[in-house]
């Protein structure tokens, strides 16, 4: 579903104020905006998100603040607003990082250098439920160290499928419509596939397809 077809409400998280004022001129310029909010600590954000109905779309959120890690602000955001999208942003390229914050709920990961539209598609592609990455983390991640690398579980075709399906933010029913196949059967698929790599959740399957350079 496009997101971006209506107004959006975005949070950036950035202890830099200038940093701030320049993503707001990008988003403003680019994007249906309705509301961009600012922080400059994660507990601030933590805070509203415990006493507002009122939903964010989408957090920019800077892997280094003075409060709390970037990993545990998106952790804790995830849990109180599944549907809130998170993009790391940072000047950090580390691929354990990106790694954890996948693990943790986020949607994708940009660094600071990126282009301006390097980040509004990153931002586009993660409203639209699919995991993104800017150009220098996709090389990053496209080069898993020896100690990452690992054997490859036997996948089926239809697995195969369904798991780029998976990455690309379809949800169960949307994958049985478009195959043509019952509910009951992607769900067996899913559980196969997060047995065979041993992942509890959709976001570490994700993370171990990407680490194999499945997807």
């Amino acid at each position: 579903m496009l997101h971006t077809n209506s107004s959006l409400t975005i949070a950036i998280i950035d202890d830099h104020p200038i940093v701030i004022e320049g993503l707001q001129k990008i988003l403003i310029r680019d994007l249906p905006i309705q509301e961009i909010q600012e922080y400059h600590l994660g507990g601030d954000l933590i805070a509203y998100l415990k006493n507002t109905d009122k939903k964010i779309d989408l957090v920019l959120l800077d892997i280094t603040l003075p409060d709390i890690s970037g990993v545990e602000l998106c952790r804790e955001i995830k849990n109180i607003s599944t549907d809130t999208y998170v993009l790391g942003f940072s000047n950090h390229n580390d691929r354990s990082l990106v790694m954890q914050m996948l693990a943790h709920g986020a949607s994708g990961f940009v660094v600071k250098n990126a282009s301006a539209s390097e980040l509004i598609t990153c931002i586009t592609e993660a409203l639209n439920g699919q995991i993104t990455f800017s150009e220098e983390i996709q090389k990053i991640i496209a080069k898993p160290s020896a100690s990452q690398l690992k054997s490859i579980p036997p996948l089926t075709k239809r697995e195969k499928q369904i798991l780029q399906m998976i990455s690309d933010g379809k949800t169960s029913p949307e994958m049985a419509d478009e195959l043509q196949l019952s509910l009951f059967t992607i769900e067996t698929h899913r559980r196969n596939l997060m047995q065979k790599f041993e992942a509890k959740n959709t976001a570490l399957l994700i993370k171990a397809a990407i680490q194999l350079h499945l997807i």
